[in-house]
């Protein structure tokens, strides 16, 4: 099989799974902690950071970063719902669950990102 042709195939079944996963874990996480706090997103994206520093440091094949990094984590994590969540807060004059929310995702993400790596 053609290699770009391979590649396509691996981001796109590693994302179809992604996603299911994202809005399962999202939608359970929603109704488990209702909050100020948007802790589906939240959790989603910090566990995400987790696993693609994990990832990198063990799989340094092509096709697993393909399928797992760019596909599954690509779909799974998102940094716009990050993003319209925080402007929502702020719309909303939820100032203290906005510095949570943006301190936890941001501070978190990188410091698991690092864990990950060098667990």
């Amino acid at each position: 099989m053609n290699t770009w042709l391979w590649a396509i195939c691996l981001v796109s079944f590693g994302g179809f799974f992604g996603a299911i996963s994202r809005f399962q874990l999202g939608s359970y996480m929603s109704r488990r902690f209702p909050s100020s706090i948007p802790y589906g997103t939240l959790t989603i994206n910090l566990l995400g950071c987790f696993l693609l520093g994990l990832l990198m440091k063990y799989h340094s094949f092509d096709n697993w970063k393909l399928l797992i990094g760019t596909g599954f984590m690509g779909a799974f994590t998102t940094f716009s719902t990050l993003n319209l969540e925080s402007v929502k807060q702020l719309r909303s004059g939820q100032w203290q669950a906005w510095m949570v929310y943006t301190m936890l995702s941001y501070t978190g993400g990188i410091l698991l990102t690092f864990i990950g790596y060098y667990i």
